[in-house]
């Protein structure tokens, strides 16, 4: 990739990162050879903080040739392609030979909203696996397969993909149904399966059915939908910045960067993933999973989780499931993992090695 820049009186020093020919100077035209750049991720010391070098340098009437491909050289991504095309993006750090932790995310993030987590295990010598679920983050924006089903297998390609056995996988909200429906249907038939853990997890389901009365009205989540299509940026502003973090209770500061992020992750994904995900997460009875699962699973959950009530879920969790603890936490958001990574990430620890 080529960028042209005429001089036009304006004065700034070629730095390493700019990938600039052997002897090459500024003057009239400067010539910067980046095949190795990508346009659109900030390098380190970049003026545009993540902007394209052609917006930081331009003024008008300046030109900017095509990219030589649509990859650029340097630049890899992890990824698998699941039995119907899906491209799946995941994270594996640490020790190959480690035991496995695999973490799945709510909606609307991605596998970025377990930086606590993945960090503070792959210290302690785990090997930490997460990706982004379809439609979410960098992975593919299909058109298809919002579900759990879809949701779980894709899971189940990963791993499977990894080779990953005795494998604890840990869900937090949308993620915890996913983890229910994986171990059900395919980490416990498969073997790959140790431990689970349910964190401010949808099951057993949120929205209100016959046997479920006391539940959700499905209005409350035809609410989500509207906030999606409606305009979603401002959605996904103020759900971080109100119930979801607890940041609208009394003496609670919001922070500002805790905000952004969620805001950054929602808006990487799809729309339409984000619209039917929705369903997903609030009308996927997932009682026979729970009812399924054998291996030790914890339950962790919130007392003042505005997004998913305890009563509704955790508190029934718990009694669906056949080797299940519960641990509720006083005072604390459907978003502790990151708010409260500190007590979070000792209990989890625990758990594991319990």
């Amino acid at each position: 990739m080529r960028f042209l820049k005429e001089r036009r009186g304006v004065d700034f020093e070629l730095q390493p990162w700019m990938c600039s020919d052997e002897g090459a100077t500024y003057a009239d035209v400067i010539t910067i050879d980046c095949a190795a750049l990508s346009p659109f991720v900030a390098a380190p010391g970049d003026p545009g903080n993540g902007l394209p070098l052609a917006a930081t340098l331009a003024t008008p009437g300046d030109a900017l040739a095509a990219p030589s491909s649509p990859q650029p050289q340097g630049m890899t991504m992890s990824t698998i392609t699941t039995k119907d095309g899906t491209t799946i993006f995941y994270k594996d750090w640490g020790p190959k030979t480690a035991q496995p932790i695999v973490f799945h995310h709510g909606w609307p993030l991605s596998s970025d909203d377990w930086d606590a987590q993945l960090l503070f295990f792959v210290q302690r010598g785990f090997r930490v696996v997460a990706h982004d679920r379809r439609g979410h983050g960098r992975s593919a924006q299909v058109s298809e397969g919002h579900d759990m089903d879809h949701y779980a297998a894709d899971a189940f390609a990963v791993v499977e993909h990894l080779n990953l056995r005795n494998a604890v996988h840990i869900g937090h909200s949308t993620g915890g149904g996913e983890v229910a429906r994986y171990v059900a249907k395919h980490g416990q038939p498969s073997g790959r399966v140790a431990k689970a853990v349910l964190v401010a997890a949808v099951p057993p389901i949120m929205a209100k059915t016959a046997a479920y009365p006391d539940h959700l009205p499905i209005e409350v989540f035809d609410g989500f939908r509207k906030g999606v299509a409606d305009n979603r940026a401002q959605m996904f502003m103020d759900v971080p910045a109100g119930p979801f973090y607890g940041f609208n209770r009394p003496g609670v500061k919001p922070l500002p960067g805790v905000i952004n992020n969620w805001w950054r992750q929602g808006m990487m994904g799809s729309a339409k993933a984000h619209y039917e995900g929705i369903k997903a997460f609030s009308e996927t009875d997932q009682t026979e999973d729970l009812k399924a699962i054998t291996v030790p699973t914890l339950v962790m959950h919130g007392d003042d989780d505005q997004i998913v009530p305890i009563a509704n879920s955790a508190l029934k969790a718990v009694k669906l499931l056949k080797n299940g603890t519960l641990k509720v936490y006083k005072g604390y958001s459907h978003g502790m993992l990151t708010v409260n990574a500190d007590v979070l990430n000792a209990d989890l620890l625990a758990f594991i090695k319990g």
